[in-house]
């Protein structure tokens, strides 16, 4: 009798067929291999170095998963991966440039991070690819700055890398996405120094910025005009651009934080004699005092965040009736709004009360 079992061979060439090509699951190519405990951020250091590009960029895309434990980012500085990034930002292939400074961004969200950039003057290197031809890139390195600048030695930084004047010219080309991240960097860098953006014309991008059909950009050019107009400089500034009637024109935004950030930019202009008169003069008091009046919160009394908001449209707009009520002009047509403010004086919180118990003695001052 014939035996039915197979041969070897048939056996063999059976299971051959039935092995597939494919890679073991959860395996992602475009990611090095990690080494095990100690020895893995060194070996990832090394691959940044080598020749072959695929090794790069694998290490790159390994690294921005690693370092958003900040242990690894005080592991990665000490075996010297800040110098390698560095010469990364400088690589011929655009993806490397785009990841070292994704990986640049990630480290910069953790304290010690933003201080390895101040240490190693990282700020300078990243900011060279704001001209970058690599969309990532550029959307990365200003990231990163902008991170930076969230600390006063890291805006210090940035001011004295005399970037504000490039940042100013960057928000008249660059995309939408950027131009907020930039506004944001300005913002951060003004709280320190607001010489160099005024010499920089940036009060004249801000207003123009004014019009923008998005609302995130329109109150973040509203903030900085506030944040510009600190110094007697930028108030004047501010009312020989005819700033102020866009201004009063956004405290009827249909966005409830551009009105806030356009009446307390209303309200640091409006410190000075000229730009209480200018702002009288292009109908602040009554947009304000309409403002003031809007009952808003009973539409929204279970969203929290926009209650919050509104608080601060109406203690902007408080601050800026204060000053306006310091001319007599302004006092005579704000009498009419008191018994709101006392009723904002009984009923606000402490902050309010405050603001408005002064707005009070201000429009009832008798000379």
């Amino acid at each position: 009798r014939a035996s039915t079992a197979p041969s070897f061979k048939q056996w063999y060439q059976r299971r051959v067929r039935g092995i597939t090509t494919a890679l073991p699951p959860n395996i992602d190519i475009t990611k090095a291999d990690l080494a095990y405990g100690e020895h893995m951020l060194p070996k990832l250091n090394r691959q940044l170095q080598d020749e072959a590009l695929i090794t790069r960029q694998r290490a790159l895309n390994a690294l921005c998963d690693v370092l958003h434990n900040p242990e690894h980012v005080s592991a990665a500085l000490k075996v010297g991966m800040a110098n390698s990034l560095k010469r990364l930002l400088c690589d011929a292939d655009g993806t490397v440039r785009w990841k070292a400074t994704e990986v640049l961004f990630i480290c910069s969200n953790h304290a010690i991070g933003r201080d390895s950039i101040l240490q190693f003057e990282l700020i300078e290197p990243i900011s060279a690819l704001f001209d970058d031809t690599h969309d990532d890139a550029r959307l990365m390195s200003h990231r990163a700055v902008e991170s930076v600048s969230h600390t006063v030695n890291g805006a210090q930084g940035i001011v004295n890398a005399n970037l504000i004047g490039k940042l100013v010219e960057k928000l008249k080309t660059e995309t939408d996405e950027i131009k907020e991240i930039v506004l944001d960097t300005l913002h951060y860098c003004m709280k320190v120094d607001s010489e160099q953006a005024l010499g920089a014309g940036a009060i004249d991008v801000f207003t123009t910025m004014l019009h923008h059909g998005t609302w995130e950009i329109r109150g973040k050019a509203a903030r900085d005009i506030m944040d510009i107009t600190f110094p007697l400089e930028g108030k004047q500034a501010a009312v020989k651009v005819k700033c102020i009637p866009v201004l009063v024109t956004l405290l009827a935004d249909r966005n409830f934080q551009v009105r806030a950030q356009a009446a307390g930019a209303l309200m640091s202009i409006a410190i000075t004699t000229e730009g209480k008169k200018e702002s009288i003069k292009e109908g602040a008091v009554e947009a304000l005092m309409k403002l003031l009046a809007e009952d808003e919160m009973s539409d929204v009394r279970l969203n929290v965040i926009k209650v919050n908001s509104l608080a601060n449209v109406r203690l902007m707009t408080v601050k800026a009736i204060t000053m306006l009520a310091e001319d007599p002009e302004g006092r005579q047509k704000l009498t009419e709004i008191v018994p709101i403010l006392e009723e904002i004086t009984n009923t606000g919180g402490p902050m309010m009360k405050k603001v408005a118990s002064t707005a009070v003695k201000v429009i009832t001052w008798k000379p």
